[in-house]
C-alpha cells in the first residue's frame, strides 16, 4: 500500500506542501532514497567518510564522493554538513583526546574551527561540487552568532582562493545551520539574519533541552519530544525563521515520526528529513492532513502541561482522524 504514495506530491489535502528528503550516509543510498521519493538530500553525514581512515580523506576523494551524490540527485538540492564528530560519534585515527563529558566538549563545528586546515579542504570539495547541481552547506552544533560568521569567514577565503585558481563553484550557496543548542534557540532571530536556512536536530535538541542522556537506561525514559519545553523551543526556532524569511527544516529523528505530524504542520516547517524507508508512510499520513486542523491541534496541544498529556491528546486526534 506504501508503494503507492512514493511519486505522489507531499501536501496536505489543503495544498500545504512539505518537501520529504532523505538523510543519507553513504553514495550507495541513493537509488533507494529516489525509489522511496525523496526530493533530494536534506542531511548528507559526511563524517562517514572519515570513518575507518589512517589519515582524514583529501580534498579529491571528498569531491568524488559529494559530486557523485549531487549529480545522481539533480536537480533537487543536496545538503551537507560539515564533519560532525565527537560526543557520540567516534572516528578512528582523528585524534580526539578522552573528554569526560564528550556530549559537551570538543566535537562538530568546535573541532572544524580548531582543525581549520581540515576544515578548509571539506569546505574545498563541497564548494567544487556545487558547480555540478543545487547544494546546501550545513554547520552542525551551532551555539551562537561568532561561531557563524567564523565558519563564514573560513567560507569567504576558501571561495577565494578557487576563484584565483579558476576553479568552478557555485558563489550563491545557500549557508545554514543545524539548531541543536538551547543556546540556538534562544537567539534563533540573532542566527536567522546570518544564513539562509535554519534545520532543526531534534536529537541532541531533545537531549540538551531536558538535560537526558538518551542512551542511559536510568533516565530514557525522560527523553519526551513532546514534553512542553520541546514544543515551545520548536515554536520559537521556526517563528524566528519565519520572520526573517529563511526556511526551516527538521532533520532529527523526530521528522520520521508520522505522529508527530500535526507539530511539525502546524509549526510551518518547510522541509522534513528523515531515512529515506519512512518517506512513504509520513506522505501518506500527511496527504490525510490539513494546515488548517493541525494549526489548531498544535495551539491545543500547547495548552497542556506534560509530555504525557500532550502524548495522549495528539494520540486521541489521530486516531479520530485516520
Amino acid at each position: 500500500e506504501l508503494t503507492r504514495y512514493r511519486n505522489l506530491s507531499a501536501e496536505t489535502t489543503d495544498h500545504y506542501e512539505v518537501a520529504l528528503r532523505a538523510n543519507l550516509e553513504i553514495v550507495s543510498e541513493v537509488p533507494a532514497a529516489q525509489e522511496d521519493g525523496a526530493v533530494g538530500i536534506g542531511l548528507y553525514r559526511t563524517e562517514f567518510l572519515y570513518m575507518n581512515c589512517k589519515q582524514p580523506p583529501g580534498e579529491d576523494q571528498q569531491f568524488a564522493a559529494y559530486s557523485e551524490i549531487v549529480e545522481r540527485i539533480s536537480p533537487h538540492p543536496v545538503t551537507i554538513r560539515t564533519l560532525d564528530v565527537g560526543g557520540d560519534k567516534f572516528i578512528q585515527d582523528m585524534s580526539l583526546e578522552h573528554e569526560d563529558n564528550p556530549a559537551m566538549g570538543l566535537r562538530a563545528i568546535r573541532f572544524s574551527l580548531r582543525e581549520v586546515d581540515l576544515f578548509k579542504v571539506q569546505l574545498r570539495a563541497i564548494l567544487r561540487a556545487s558547480a555540478l547541481g543545487q547544494v546546501r552547506i550545513m554547520f552542525p552544533m551551532i551555539s551562537g552568532v561568532a561561531e557563524i560568521r567564523a565558519c563564514k569567514r573560513i567560507l569567504r577565503t576558501v571561495s577565494v582562493e578557487l576563484e584565483q585558481e579558476g576553479v568552478l563553484f557555485d558563489p550563491q550557496v545557500k549557508i545554514g545551520i543545524m539548531i541543536e543548542t538551547p543556546a540556538a534557540v534562544m537567539i534563533a532571530p540573532l542566527l536567522a539574519k546570518e544564513v539562509d536556512f535554519f534545520s532543526i536536530g531534534t536529537n541532541d535538541l531533545i537531549q540538551y533541552c531536558l538535560a537526558v542522556d538518551r542512551g542511559n537506561e536510568h533516565v530514557s525514559y525522560l527523553y519526551e519530544p513532546l514534553h512542553p519545553a520541546i514544543l515551545w523551543a520548536l515554536k520559537q526556532v521556526c517563528d524566528a525563521a519565519n520572520a526573517a524569511g529563511i526556511e526551516v527544516g527538521m532533520c532529527g529523528e523526530m521528522a520520521s515520526e508520522p505522529m508527530y505530524l500535526p507539530v511539525l504542520i502546524g509549526l510551518g516547517l518547510d522541509e522534513l528529513s528523515m531515512n529515506h524507508a519512512c518517506i512513504p508512510r509520513v506522505k501518506r499520513v500527511l496527504r490525510n492532513l490539513t494546515r488548517t486542523e493541525s494549526k489548531d491541534m498544535l495551539n491545543a496541544l500547547m495548552q497542556l502541561s506534560t509530555g504525557k498529556e500532550i502524548s495522549a491528546h495528539l494520540d486521541r486526534e489521530m486516531r479520530s482522524r485516520l
